[in-house]
């Protein structure tokens, strides 16, 4: 896919990657870039190319409204997630399933709602925002990392399906984004922007798969070997 003069949809938009690849959708010549999220009212922008758009991806209705509004879409782009509910085993159940809520059921009810769409339009791509940790064997994200397992094998398997309409499917893994999320880690974190422009080098070149640092690179060739490789 080429991105100049195609219309996109950002979830999570307001603020790290999400506002990240908004700005780079504009830098390679976008034409309608729906800047969607939970409280649109926050999201001025000067470049008229940027329609802010409610949706909440753990409420079917604004999914359903927003897919209603932005029916020229050749680009999805389910970014928005949340982190921080901690172990499976000794944290707080109830975050945790607002966790799933979120990082995989949000992304499955938006592509659902989107699919059509997509195949109105021709086929167009859908770019599933994922995380190293869902190969990684970490405790205290363990909560997190099943979120973006499970999402990962719905990635794998949507890619599959949607092969039909002629809808390309992108799955991004990376290890730690120096975003909000992350702001109390002190580790090597890679630059919002530099993941957004990979993940459109991807778009752009028909590829699968983004592994946009170390981290990822690391852990998806652990997969291939023992259980105890992959713990963090």
């Amino acid at each position: 896919m080429i991105i100049a003069g195609t219309n996109a949809l950002v979830t999570g938009a307001n603020r790290g990657l999400g506002a990240a690849l908004v700005e780079e959708l504009l830098a390679r010549g976008a034409g309608t870039v729906y800047a969607a999220t939970r409280d649109p009212g926050g999201l001025a922008h000067p470049d008229p190319r940027v329609v802010p758009l409610r949706l909440d991806v753990t409420d079917l209705r604004t999914i359903r409204e927003a897919a209603a509004r932005a029916d020229d879409v050749d680009l999805l782009v389910n970014n928005a997630g949340v982190g921080g509910a901690g172990s499976l085993l000794t944290a707080d159940p109830e975050r945790a399933r607002a966790e799933m809520e979120t990082n995989y059921w949000g992304p499955v009810a938006v592509l659902r709602a989107f699919a059509p769409v997509l195949a109105r339009r021709g086929g167009g791509t859908v770019v599933n925002v994922l995380s190293a940790l869902a190969w990684a064997a970490a405790p205290w994200a363990g909560s997190y990392g099943a979120t973006k397992a499970a999402a990962w094998s719905f990635t794998n398997s949507a890619r599959a399906e949607l092969r039909a309409q002629g809808t390309h499917v992108v799955g991004v893994h990376l290890g730690f984004m120096d975003t909000d999320m992350v702001a109390h880690l002190d580790v090597p974190k890679i630059a919002a922007p530099a993941v957004a422009a990979r993940i459109l080098d991807a778009v752009e070149g028909d590829d699968d798969e983004v592994l946009a640092d170390t981290p990822s690179h690391t852990l998806k060739e652990a997969l291939a070997g023992p259980p105890a490789g992959l713990e963090l």
